[in-house]
């Protein structure tokens, strides 16, 4: 792999913006073990290795159990995710595949009834952050950190 520019030596105040939206999230009313859900799988989905890298352990070090995050790119299959994860990793698909039939009426209404409407906002805001921070590390080459 080719060697790239890195945004954030390169434009650190544009890093700094999206840290932000980061800073906004750790402290609004999102649970985190949501918040690293949505940022593991919308990772995968995207093919994003160094946040894939860096979530996980992040997950793993909260405490979150190894084979939930083993299987979370199976979770219809699984029996390990509660209702409410399985809602998140619906919208979290939906959100991050908006290319392909965008957010569904369906996963829409559900979201709002279960969670209410402003924790529907910050979850999509968190599916939209890590999505961003997927294209960053992924058009940069970003290298995995130790």
């Amino acid at each position: 792999m080719d060697k790239r520019i890195q945004i954030d030596a390169v434009e650190p105040k544009a890093y700094e913006a999206m840290f932000g939206m980061e800073n906004y999230l750790q402290n609004s009313l999102l649970n985190k073990s949501h918040y690293e859900l949505i940022k593991i799988r919308a990772s995968q989905i995207n093919g994003c290795a160094f946040c894939i890298d860096m979530h996980t352990k992040v997950a793993l070090k909260m405490g979150e159990d190894a084979q939930r995050i083993f299987l979370l790119d199976a979770w219809r299959d699984s029996n390990l995710f509660v209702e409410e994860e399985q809602l998140i990793l619906q919208l979290t698909e939906e959100v991050t595949l908006i290319h392909k039939n965008g957010l569904s009426d369906e996963t829409y209404r559900k979201a709002i009834e279960v969670f209410g409407e402003n924790y529907f906002a910050q979850l999509i805001m968190a599916i939209v952050t890590i999505n961003s921070w997927n294209r960053i590390a992924i058009s940069t080459h970003k290298p995995l950190m130790d």
